[in-house]
């Protein structure tokens, strides 16, 4: 006779819409919008003066600003990265770009995850940050009509816990 094996339950995806605020803890970015693109593969974020450097130790690192001084958020502050990939990526206009990749967290939900990000300028697009399919598989459902769920979902549970 066959043993039944019980499967752990999948986490139930949430639904999320075509734009997004989310943060970016270990970036500084309490909140920020973001697009939900289905289309693409690789999350992304909007940087400028992107090059690389060599370290005082002589290790490759990656510095970049964050944002570019038109951006309402931009802080001025100049990232350096030690741990990154580059990597060829399709661009929107379906051109193979060399873009550097990092890892970093995403607050979405009030769920902190990790996820990798192409650095990239962003700046003749509307939003700064792009949400890929790599980082939405397996957690959440979007459903075009609808925009800032996440945010909505906060503002509610920061009320029911203002009302216990």
């Amino acid at each position: 006779m066959k043993e039944e094996k019980k499967l752990a339950p999948k986490p139930e995806k949430k639904v999320i819409g075509r734009r997004e605020m989310v943060a970016l803890p270990e970036l500084d970015i309490a909140e920020i919008e973001a697009k939900i693109d289905t289309g693409a593969f690789t999350s992304a974020i909007h940087c400028s003066d992107i090059h690389e450097e060599t370290s005082p130790n002589g290790k490759k690192i990656i510095c970049v600003e964050l944002l570019d001084p038109s951006h309402p958020q931009y802080n001025h502050k100049k990232l350096r990265f030690a741990e990154y990939d580059l990597r060829e990526i399709k661009s929107s206009f379906g051109e193979v770009q060399q873009r550097y990749v990092i890892r970093t967290t995403i607050e979405l939900f009030g769920e902190v995850m990790e996820a990798e990000f192409s650095l990239s300028d962003r700046s003749d697009m509307k939003y700064p940050v792009l949400i890929g399919r790599t980082l939405l598989k397996g957690r959440f459902i979007v459903d075009v009509s609808r925009k800032n769920v996440s945010q909505k979902y906060k503002i509610k549970q920061k009320q029911k816990h203002t009302n216990l």
